[in-house]
């Protein structure tokens, strides 16, 4: 399938130093992508600098097929980029109905919004039952459901989602990669930056794997959970080992 959002060859890291390594990632039309990797490896900022949150020494981005390299934040949000970040992710002095608000800025007259916000309900029925209580009183889970329905208010066709399981316990974890199925169901794009490798690849089609900056593996999901025991520490899957062979066209592992 052709993908609705690709980045090609990035390099992209803060001030001169450089953290991500030539790497590309494609996601299509209603298919979820997991980059996973240790702490440290350049997932979050390889999908930062996509957006123009940091630095991206070279490379190219597209979306739909337009190349759209170096593209504002927020002029991406209104084409059609979502994207939520791990922290700081939702207003907390804000109700969850103001919060969904605030997301729905780019939207056209008060039908569009209302009609808006019942799908996020029919979506997101926990969020509609306590719609008046301030967003800082939720729960880990909660918030971000809260802020991935709120992205989701701006009718993205592709979402970005940094760690959206961070430090959560598996009740909370199984609810939001549920919530990722449904929005995947409704034909749009996810792709997913996690450490949490076996939850991120239960419910992407595929993944790409960064260690030091550098993608070391690419496939579909069921051949990154089937890799031999030399590469699965790279995956967190089992103790360590030695890995020779990357599967990528990006082959350098070094420190930048």
């Amino acid at each position: 399938m052709e993908p609705i959002f690709a980045a090609e060859n990035i390099d992209a890291g803060y001030g001169d130093v450089i953290i991500v390594h030539d790497v590309s990632v494609r996601v299509a039309e209603g298919e979820i992508v997991a980059i996973v990797g240790p702490n440290g490896s350049g997932k979050s900022t390889l999908i930062k600098s996509c957006l123009g949150f940091v630095r991206l020494f070279r490379g190219s981005v597209f979306y739909q097929g337009k190349d759209i390299t170096g593209i504002a934040s927020d002029r991406a949000v209104s084409m059609g980029i979502g994207y939520v970040p791990q922290i700081n992710n939702i207003f907390p002095n804000l109700t969850i109905r103001e919060n969904l608000d605030l997301g729905a800025y780019h939207r056209k007259g008060k039908a569009s919004i209302k009609a808006g916000m019942a799908e996020i309900y029919e979506m997101f029925p926990e969020l509609e039952v306590r719609k008046n209580v301030l967003a800082g009183s939720l729960s880990g889970g909660e918030r971000q459901m809260l802020a991935i329905a709120r992205a989701m208010m701006a009718e993205p066709k592709v979402l970005l989602l940094d760690e959206p399981l961070a430090s959560l316990s598996p009740k909370p974890t199984s609810a939001i990669l549920s919530k990722m199925e449904r929005i995947k169901e409704a034909g749009i794009a996810i792709v997913i930056v996690e450490q949490n490798v076996k939850k991120a690849l239960s419910v992407s089609s595929r993944g790409y794997v960064l260690v030091n900056g550098t993608c070391v593996m690419e496939g579909e999901a069921a051949s990154l959970f089937a890799v031999d025991s030399s590469k699965q520490r790279f995956l967190g899957l089992k103790a360590k080992g030695a890995f020779n062979n990357s599967t990528c066209h990006s082959e350098r592992s070094e420190e930048p």
